[in-house]
């Protein structure tokens, strides 16, 4: 069975980072797209090591983005015994498409952005 996705979207906050209990970096946000006429979805991505990196560095909130990974489904229960379920990417790939510059500096060779 194939899993593959790929969603253009913005973001609806600047990337969250934590890490991992081998001390991985990992990069979640929330990312609007649109999922009919007038319709938005939202999605939580998750990037893990060099891309959560590069999300921390040079994502933003309302940065329009490409981005390619797989989905993931997770299931757990609250402390009140309610079931609950999620569905999130797994990101393997981002394409930037309008950010501030944030992260860049000028008089950069195109050669040294991160994409």
């Amino acid at each position: 069975m194939l899993n593959s996705v790929v969603l253009a979207g913005n973001l609806g906050g600047d990337p969250e980072i934590h890490f991992s209990t081998e001390g991985e970096p990992i990069a979640s946000f929330n990312l609007a797209f649109r999922a009919g006429k007038n319709k938005t979805g939202w999605i939580k991505v998750t990037c893990f090591k060099r891309l959560s990196e590069i999300c921390e560095k040079h994502l933003h909130k309302g940065a329009k983005i490409a981005v390619s990974g797989v989905l993931d489904h997770s299931q757990w229960e609250t402390n009140e015994g309610v079931k609950r379920s999620a569905i999130q990417m797994i990101a393997n790939n981002i394409e930037f498409i309008k950010t501030d510059g944030r992260g860049f500096e000028e008089g950069k060779n195109q050669d040294d952005t991160p994409f």
